[in-house]
């Protein structure tokens, strides 16, 4: 570690350059991965909040959400202690002077997987609707009448309820009668059983399906539920793609340095050796380099990655996972080191008689 260190201050500058190549490198690995979370989680977080373990869609509906077609009389074929209906419907919330994309929610105003209310009170009859602070954020607040896509009900904010979002939008709670209204208009149905929903979700695990009579029905856990939402899966493992090719370019870039570095020295290595310094020695002395690239070049991103992530514009999907950046921020040290490792069969082939007189 001594001859590791006392090598690298006196070559400051080019040391100085694989710690910044790291430092960037880090940097960019810590950044995608907050991107990715945030989306990741601004996805899918009120499926979470639902705190569902099982979702029940139509068979044919290719386990999609949105394609899904049931009936309210489908919540009766669902054999579950809590379970509650749902209908989506993504479209504009019109204020007096802001537009917002959302997602609706009906539902029942006794459904389990309602959220507490930070202000204000839950939707108790038709035309009521509550928002997410996400929302409220954008300028709606309590009180103020709102019209949804197309149509003309006015609606009525009476409460609103933690951050949330479903696919990158804020989320609005509203009855089932209210939603039936806001996406079908005045279309009519045959009974109040046969006026459609999209999904049933209930508490249980083990919640079954009767599929006697009526629409095949299927079910899914919640995680597979995410999985099937319309650009998830494909999201994620884009941006976690670049992360892994990231490790790897580290890898190389680390390990063509050092390469480099421990061909420039090979004279140097051979006066070592000719002086009985074991080639273990010099080995670990490579590697201690290093390790200590890749430490400092990563601590300095870390640190300047969660500076970043306190002044991003809150419009950006970001969030901060320690225990992911730790994982990281080992793996991107790791790489490092096994970029050095491929300068040591350089140092095993010196002859110390031929780099001398060479």
């Amino acid at each position: 570690m001594f001859l590791a260190l006392k090598e690298m201050r006196y070559s400051k500058l080019r040391y100085g350059l694989i710690v910044g190549i790291m430092f960037l490198i880090a940097y960019v690995v810590f950044i995608l991965s907050g991107l990715a979370l945030g989306l990741n989680w601004e996805f899918k977080q009120v499926i979470v909040d639902w705190d569902a373990q099982t979702i029940v869609l139509s068979e044919d509906a290719n386990e999609t959400f949105a394609a899904s077609q049931l009936t309210r009389g489908d919540i009766e074929r669902v054999d579950a202690t809590e379970k509650a209906g749902i209908g989506l419907y993504s479209s504009v919330v019109i204020g007096q002077d802001e537009k917002i994309n959302a997602s609706v929610f009906g539902t029942d105003p006794e459904a389990f997987l309602l959220p507490e209310m930070l202000e204000g009170k839950r939707f108790a009859k038709e035309n009521e609707v509550i928002i997410s602070e996400n929302l409220a954020e954008e300028g709606f607040a309590i009180g103020d009448a709102i019209k949804i896509g197309r149509s003309d009900e006015e609606l009525t904010i009476v409460g609103i309820f933690p951050e949330t979002y479903y696919t990158v939008t804020p989320v609005i709670y509203t009855s089932l009668d209210t939603w039936t209204k806001l996406k079908y208009n005045d279309q009519p149905f045959a009974s109040e059983k046969e006026k459609p929903i999209n999904i049933v979700v209930a508490k249980e695990s083990n919640a079954t399906v009767n599929n006697e009579t009526g629409t095949q029905l299927t079910t899914l856990t919640t995680d597979d539920f995410i999985e099937n939402l319309p650009g998830f899966s494909a999201q994620n493992l884009t941006l976690n793609s670049m992360i892994y090719f990231l490790f790897v370019i580290a890898t190389a870039i680390v390990g063509i340095f050092m390469y480099v570095i421990t061909l420039q020295k090979t004279a140097i290595f051979g006066v070592m050796k000719a002086q009985g310094i074991s080639t273990a020695f010099i080995a670990k002395s490579i590697i201690a380099q290093s390790f200590i690239v890749g430490l400092i070049g990563v601590s300095i991103s870390f640190v300047a990655a969660y500076g970043t992530s306190l002044i991003l514009p809150s419009a950006m999907p970001f969030a901060f996972d320690l225990t992911q950046w730790l994982l990281y921020s080992g793996i991107l040290i790791i790489v490092a080191v096994l970029g050095g490792l491929f300068s040591i069969r350089t140092v095993t082939k010196v002859d110390p008689i031929s780099a001398i007189g060479g």
